[in-house]
């Protein structure tokens, strides 16, 4: 094996259990390492860093001198913000941002922490006299669905629409080296146009009628220049909703799969819940719910690392190798939920930093708080378990749990 093909052993699925070691073998090739496919991985955290905050640096895929997508323009949605460079990317977020956080709705999400917290009890209290529970189906998935979509204001029952769009969404954006990835694509575009159908025509029923939810916040927006357009809504109200809780999911059950690997460290947390919040950004360094991103291209040509990186040229940020990198973390490959000096990039970094970080980490907080103290003695019944296919956001399909 020769490092040019580290991006194809690494999105292989019978490494997805641990690819931590290839990360390692990254870190060794690198700090920058071409692939066959003519793409650059960056695998050291420092270079990833400054790529991070680079303004150089785009994350719309149109600048990619070759298209990632077979797909005709026409077939493709417009991208969200989360794809697009500054100054429209700073302008979407910045109206995004105005019924979800600081400065114009400074108090939302510390708001919900009741609410996060009667929803966790639930799905708990639903696990009744079992013996045995899917960490996944019957928690890690619901609490953050349940919570997006009441912050948007998706009725319950159309929940379970959404993770038949989520899923095609999902994975039609993973990296699968040699792949035709047109029809995943299409079945992406798809329902990421039935999502947003469904999200305007629901917002429209809002306007003139204001609830309290993101959705008719947007569409009785009083202020001309932060109004989306439909279409804008519509890309907008799906990025939140998909990012809004498929990192979620898997910050919860890696995070929940770690501490049952780590009983010492669970009994402790028992012991000591006021280091959960600790623990959590713990668990974003070293089982983030992101593993790399994927969609990065240079505007001009780079240089890092002594390697320059052509315009154009498909550029991949491997965080999650990035996290463990021991020129910048002490122990790398150890968990502790006390670490200090924590500045991982499990949501990411620079402008595009997670938007929903702070809602994400309080889902977390209370999440598994509230299961190590209800649950007594957990085992794990498979390690390791199955995994979900992408190995962009990697975390267990299932986890099934003895109680």
């Amino acid at each position: 094996m020769t490092a040019d093909t580290l991006l194809a052993r690494i999105t292989d699925y019978a490494n997805r259990p641990n690819p931590y070691p290839l990360y390692a073998e990254l870190r060794e090739a690198g700090p920058v390492v071409r692939q066959t496919d003519g793409s650059y991985l960056v695998g050291t955290y420092h270079e990833i860093n400054s790529l991070l905050h680079d303004p150089c640096i785009s994350s719309d895929i149109r600048n990619l001198a070759v298209p990632l997508s077979g797909l005709p323009d026409e077939e493709r949605q417009p991208p969200a913000f989360i794809r697009l460079d500054d100054p429209e990317h700073q302008r979407l977020r910045s109206i995004a941002m105005r019924p979800f956080g600081p400065p114009h709705s400074p108090g939302r999400v510390d708001a919900l922490q009741g609410e996060i917290t009667q929803i966790t009890e639930e799905l708990i209290d639903a696990f009744g006299d079992r013996k045995q529970i899917d960490i996944v189906d019957d928690f890690a998935y619901p609490l953050p669905v349940t919570v997006i979509c009441r912050l948007l204001g998706v009725p319950r029952e159309d929940e379970p629409t959404f993770r038949t769009w989520s899923s095609a969404i999902i994975e039609a954006a993973d990296v699968r080296p040699g792949e035709d990835r047109t029809e995943r694509e299409r079945a992406g575009e798809q329902a990421r146009a039935e999502t947003g159908r469904y999200l305007i025509d629901l917002a429209e029923r809002r306007r003139g009628h204001p609830t309290d939810d993101m959705l008719s916040a947007f569409v009785n927006e009083q202020d001309p220049a932060a109004r989306l357009t439909p279409e804008e809504l519509a890309v907008t109200g799906t990025t939140l909703l998909v990012a809004g809780h498929e990192t979620t999911v898997n910050l919860i059950t890696n995070g929940m799969l770690t501490l049952l690997r780590h009983p010492d460290q669970m009994e402790r947390l028992r012991r000591e819940p006021a280091l959960m919040p600790k623990a959590v950004e713990e668990l974003l360094r070293y089982e983030p719910p992101v593993h790399m991103l994927s969609r990065r291209t240079p505007l001009t040509d780079v240089e890092i690392a002594g390697t320059t990186i052509p315009k154009g040229a498909r550029l991949l940020l491997m965080l999650a190798s990035g996290n463990r990198d021991p020129r910048r973390f002490r122990a790398p490959e150890q968990f502790d939920p006390t670490r200090e000096d924590n500045q991982h990039f499990g949501f990411g970094g620079g402008i595009h930093i997670c938007y929903g970080a702070a809602l994400a980490r309080l889902e977390a907080q209370i999440a598994l708080n509230t299961l190590i103290h209800r649950l007594g003695t957990p085992s794990l019944v498979e390690d390791p378990p199955p995994y979900r296919t992408s190995a962009t956001l990697r975390g267990p399909r299932h986890l099934l749990v003895d109680i």
